[in-house]
């Protein structure tokens, strides 16, 4: 199904978590916006987002939602 831009849908890709992890550490080290990472990655903005937000649960700085030992 295309979208109303034209533009052909990606398909699904998967992750390893030592890549996420390096993402989220490029993030958090001050030197790159999310949005310059995740262009830098072919990345999508909301998708560094919410790995983002993932690693503060796991770290505890962030408790508005479950952690992956929760889920």
């Amino acid at each position: 199904m295309e979208s109303m831009g034209g533009k052909k849908r990606r398909p699904r890709r998967s992750f390893t978590p030592e890549f996420k992890s390096e993402i989220v550490e490029l993030c958090r080290g001050g030197d790159s916006s999310v949005g310059q990472v995740a262009k830098d990655f072919d990345l999508t903005e909301t998708a560094v987002r919410q790995w983002v937000v993932q690693a503060e649960r796991e770290a505890g700085t962030r408790s508005d939602g479950l952690t992956t030992d929760e889920r």
